[in-house]
């Protein structure tokens, strides 16, 4: 099957799409020939992944729509959005997602809020509201992007850590509750992705690319971080019908970090 029509025909939603690993996503979905919706909660990074998109895939079916995931109303909303603009949901990529480095003896009940109402009802918002189009559509899948420390420990982040373990959870649950109706749930679980996010935050604290290149050597087998692409690829096989009896299944795609 050649690359362009992987995903020829198909209808996607695709949360936390203004940048890294959700961009990167939408952005080989469009040039699978899938029609994407992008959602993220700011309408400047959506409108710089948009003209990318268009770049890289010109006349790509791309639409965006502004949410915040852990408003119910907005998840309903931006599924809607997409049923009117594509004629129903085939794909669900819930990728959207907070981050916390308290360690887990300082954190507030404010800051576990904060994390759960975005990683986890965030996702299950997107799931509840899609779920009757994707059940429509016959073949219907969700990936829930969660990541590597979901399964392994370290230090620092535990709510984030915490909420992607519960999201490998809800993606089982999806699975066995979702079988009859047609639509299949798998879970992805990044490792060290070099994203504009941590590329950012690195030169707010005054650390060339380089060194921060180095700092992730210990953190996979291969020594090296991801690029975004190279999330986005398992996530657009778990989309496609190339995994049409896959369901159920967390994939670790971290450089071997789950073994080391």
């Amino acid at each position: 099957m050649e690359h362009r029509n992987r995903l020829q025909g198909k209808r996607a939603l695709i949360t936390g799409g203004g940048g890294g690993i959700g961009a990167a996503t939408a952005s080989l979905f469009c040039a699978a020939g899938a029609s994407v919706m992008l959602v993220d909660a700011s309408a400047e990074a959506l409108e710089r992944t948009a003209a990318a998109i268009a770049g890289r895939v010109p006349g790509a079916p791309l639409q965006t729509v502004v949410a915040n995931v852990n408003d119910p109303a907005q998840a309903h909303r931006a599924v809607q959005q997409a049923a009117e603009k594509f004629g129903g949901l085939d794909v669900l990529v819930n990728n959207a997602a907070m981050r916390n480095y308290s360690a887990m003896a300082d954190a507030t009940p404010q800051e576990w809020h904060a994390m759960v109402d975005v990683n986890l009802v965030g996702t299950s918002n997107y799931c509840k509201a899609a779920l009757p189009l994707l059940r429509a559509a016959g073949q219907g899948s969700i990936v829930n992007v969660s990541s590597c420390y979901a399964v392994t420990g370290r230090k620092g982040m535990g709510l984030y850590d915490a909420t992607k373990a519960g999201m490998l959870a809800m993606t089982r649950t999806l699975a066995f509750e979702e079988a009859a109706h047609g639509v299949r749930a798998n879970a992805v679980c990044p490792g060290s992705t070099l994203t504009d996010f941590h590329i950012g935050r690195a030169e707010a604290a005054g650390k060339s690319l380089d060194v921060l290149k180095d700092q992730r050597q210990d953190t996979s087998l291969l020594g090296r971080w991801a690029s975004p692409d190279e999330i986005a690829w398992p996530i657009l096989w778990l989309a496609s019908d190339e995994a049409s009896f896959i369901t159920g299944t967390t994939l670790m795609v971290d450089g071997g970090l789950h073994v080391m």
